[in-house]
């Protein structure tokens, strides 16, 4: 029977596709696809977990049978028995040899996957015992996951920036990926894979599974509450990426209708390529700046592709996602950012450092061991978690710098609010300098800028033009802040308002002070890459846009049909208005 789930729409474009379900397990799980040589290799890693725990009961049950009759816990050894019985399954062990056979899942995403389908049939028998035993099918599966943690897998993932790992299965129809939530690191795995769409049960606009899914050019509906639960495994779902729709078990008129929608998605994608070399220039000649925002150095390559003149945004925090606690080196930073700043071929690369904690965990776990931030928003995260470790933020500035001598950089620091914090990063900026002077090192030389995001940043712009080259406006987090409004949560997401009076008093002022300055000022949130917003931001003196490659000539096209000097009068109309959103709907 068909029916729709409704959610927001974060990700254009109409995907149409077979459900795969991530299953929100109690562990936390790697989910990547294997090669076709590997699959021998998973099916024995589960081979090997199920005769541990096995012979894990077995232990058990030999130290019950020692108790003798009269200590002995009857109902321990009966369900023992059912776990036993449970791991030699057929419905267990075939189902997920399965999906590593035909799907090319990894052991632990194949596991969990056919928990989720196995659960499923436990919820629908209507005798309570039988219901019970999910339990114990969920505490065997644990234990497998468990013994399965400890052993080093054939296809390890390798560090962020290289998709080895990533099998792009022949499959005889297009997936769709459905999950409660998904972190970036997870994003990360998925990035180049076979899913055509997403949909998560959580998220707002902004979220970062958002961002991502914007990234990749695919279309993606967040914040869907239970679609998780009501789709099953194989489903055929539809997409719709601009109503912020899923439709489950379409009919063949509404696959046909669907099916339209893509191809014509399709036509205006290839009328928008013939942009490429095109300059970005206004009808009144004004020259506009487009840069990408990447996450890998092998974005570079997008970029230049979508015909950007830069990078305006490299996302570091990737490269330290997914690595089970273990943090890149500077020889492996450096590494990584040699590359990208080769890959963009002479063009300037801005790097920002790094930026974890609120919707970008590390490995999905606290930031330091036994803390777990209620508002990990406000807490300690990106420029206050690299100065609470000066020996992580050193090897990282020493990085870039010898990077620098490969290519233009730009060092862009986030989330900076406090004069002291100004001067902690510069006096490490120094000190990464000298200590590559002692080494003998080779480096260059930098421009530095700072991330405009926190409310008290926006309303103190003089101190920040006295001390970089340039600013950055991220208006993801100045929205989030500004409104206080978390912007991964969908049951305040209607609150987030990028044109409120207020947000855009502070764009407003942080572009035409830098202007004055004669600094360089760009937006590199997601707001740049939203061609509704274009023309305001051009009308309020923005020359510099940084956003995902995929959007780059969406914006341009708009850019393209603009005259900067028209907009400028409309614009002060706009942030003087009660109701801004009217006026720009007009």
């Amino acid at each position: 029977m068909t029916f729709t789930v409704h959610g927001l729409a974060v990700s254009r474009g109409i995907a149409i596709g077979r459900a795969v379900i991530v299953a929100a397990s109690r562990m936390d799980v790697a989910h990547y696809f294997v090669k076709a040589e590997q699959v021998d290799a998973e099916i024995q890693r589960l081979r090997s977990a199920r005769k541990v725990v096995v012979e894990e009961i077995g232990r058990v049950q030999q130290g019950l049978a020692d108790l003798g009759p009269v200590d002995a816990h009857p109902e321990l050894a009966a369900l023992l028995d059912v776990h036993l019985m449970l791991l030699q399954d057929e419905q267990l062990t075939g189902g997920v040899k399965h999906w590593i056979t035909e799907r090319h899942y990894n052991a632990e995403w194949a596991l969990t996957t056919q928990l989720e389908v196995i659960g499923r049939q436990f919820d629908e028998m209507e005798d309570p015992y039988l219901r019970e035993r999910k339990a114990d099918l969920e505490q065997v599966v644990e234990r497998m996951l468990r013994v399965m943690r400890g052993v080093a897998s054939p296809v390890v993932a390798t560090p962020p920036g290289r998709n080895d790992t990533l099998f792009d299965a022949t499959v005889d129809v297009p997936l769709v990926l459905v999950a409660h939530d998904l972190s970036p690191a997870d994003m990360l795995q998925f990035k180049q894979s076979v899913f055509a769409g997403f949909v998560t049960d959580v998220g707002g606009k902004t979220s970062h599974t958002a961002i991502v899914a914007r990234s990749m050019d695919i279309p993606a509906v967040v914040g869907a509450r239970s679609a998780s639960h009501l789709i099953s495994q194989d489903d055929w779902v539809v997409i719709d990426g601009d109503a912020g729709v899923v439709i489950v078990d379409p009919s063949p008129i509404l696959l046909a209708e669907y099916g339209f929608k893509q191809r014509q998605g399709e036509v205006e994608r290839e009328r928008l390529a013939r942009l490429k070399h095109t300059p970005a220039v206004t009808l009144d000649g004004q020259k506009i700046e487009l840069l990408a925002n990447i996450e890998q150095p092998e974005d570079a390559v997008a970029a230049l592709k979508a015909g950007a003149v830069g990078v305006g945004l490299f996302r570091t925090e990737f490269l330290f996602m997914g690595r089970n606690g273990k943090l890149p080196d500077e020889e492996e930073q450096f590494q990584a950012y040699k590359r990208a700043v080769e890959g963009m071929q002479g063009l300037p690369v801005t790097i920002r450092t790094v930026d974890v904690g609120a919707d970008k965990p590390l490995d999905r776990t606290p930031v330091r061991s036994g803390e777990d931030h209620l508002n990990p928003a406000l807490g300690l995260r990106a420029i206050r978690w690299s100065l609470a470790d000066p020996a992580m933020f050193l090897a990282q500035l020493r990085a870039i710098l010898r990077a620098s001598a490969f290519g233009p950089i730009n060092l862009l620091i986030p989330m900076l609010a406090h004069a002291s914090e100004i001067r902690q990063t510069l006096a490490l900026v120094n000190k990464a300098r000298a200590q590559l002077d002692a080494r003998t090192q080779l480096h260059g030389i930098v421009r530095l800028g700072a991330m405009i995001e926190v409310p008290a940043a926006a309303l103190t712009i003089p101190l920040f033009l006295r001390h970089f080259d340039f600013l950055s406006i991220g208006t993801n987090d100045l929205i989030q802040y500004t409104l206080a409004i978390d912007r991964a949560d969908e049951a305040v997401s209607h609150l987030y308002d990028p044109v409120h009076p207020a947000v855009l008093q502070l764009l407003a002022s942080t572009i035409a002070q830098a202007r004055a300055q004669g600094k360089g000022v760009s937006v590199c949130g997601e707001m740049a890459g939203d061609v509704g917003m274009t023309r305001l931001l051009l009308g309020l003196g923005l020359r510099s846009f940084s956003m995902h490659p995929s959007q780059i000539l969406a914006v341009k096209q708009q850019i393209l049909r603009c005259d900067t000097t028209k907009l400028a009068t409309w614009a002060q109309t706009v942030l003087t208005a009660e109701d801004p959103a009217a006026l720009m709907a007009d």
